[in-house]
């Protein structure tokens, strides 16, 4: 099985918000992504609409749904974001407009300025049960946001969602350093918790060229990545066919 590359479009859609224009073209990236081996496309639209905005969400479904029907849609953010003054319908609300192929759940705050942290669900794992069972009737597959902490492993098997995606900033933060391998070791035992369970696994957050490899590698049956900051850093230098040539010739190699 090779892992699946998705593309998070979030900071193409920031650069273009820092000017009052249309480039760049966030259909037009999503374009060039899939055309040089993506099978994915991530955003993550949040409240105040700082990189993704509502009407890309809307742009990028059509574009998928008309000219790429087998590439996933993957709208990942807060379940709980409540409707804006500024458009913003509320999470779950464009969710359902969309029905997206996934729909990955992540615990960020609004001012957050970036997901650093999985679901504590001993806390909040009976609010997200109705949300979850809601989202699966509409045929939506659900992901969570975990940190490799066995009983919350466990718990979101217990909420019967479909995937988990790994947060994987810790084992970035220390690749190349002597508590790799300590962390790593608990990103595969809980990856193979997961799967006794039934869960499949996604990962994402900081992943890049140097680390790819070892982590996909190491954690058995990877279904899909979602690499954005990173890959898209990488085209300012490489361009972006080659960005996502790259990362997907990374994921070719590898025996997950």
């Amino acid at each position: 099985m090779k892992t699946r590359l998705s593309v998070n479009l979030n900071k193409v859609a920031l650069i273009r918000n820092s000017r009052d224009i249309t480039i760049p073209d966030i259909k037009a990236a999503a374009g060039t992504c899939i055309e040089y081996g993506a099978t994915g496309i991530t955003v993550h639209p949040r409240p105040d609409q700082r990189h993704i905005r509502v009407t890309d969400v809307t742009d990028l479904n059509l574009l998928l749904k008309q000219s790429y029907p087998e590439i996933e849609f993957n709208i990942e953010g807060n379940p709980y974001s409540a409707s804006e003054a500024n458009g913003y319908p509320g999470f779950i609300t464009l969710v359902e407009q969309a029905l997206p192929h996934q729909c990955t759940l992540v615990p960020d705050d609004p001012v957050q300025l970036t997901s650093d942290h999985g679901w504590d669900l001993s806390e909040s794992s009976e609010s997200l049960r109705p949300i979850v069972n809601h989202l699966r009737s509409l045929n939506i597959r659900v992901s969570l946001f975990m940190d490799p902490i066995a009983d919350q492993i466990r718990a979101a098997a217990d909420l019967g969602v479909d995937r988990i995606e790994f947060y994987t900033g810790p084992f970035a933060d220390t690749f190349g350093s002597p508590e790799q391998e300590a962390v790593l070791t608990e990103f595969i035992l809980c990856g193979e918790l997961a799967n006794s369970l039934g869960l499949e696994i996604n990962a994402g957050h900081d992943l890049n060229l140097n680390n790819l490899a070892t982590f996909c590698s190491s954690v058995k049956n990877v279904r899909e990545v979602s690499i954005g900051h990173a890959l898209i850093t990488d085209a300012l230098w490489l361009g972006l066919p080659e960005a996502v040539t790259q990362y997907q010739q990374i994921l070719n190699s590898v025996d997950g």
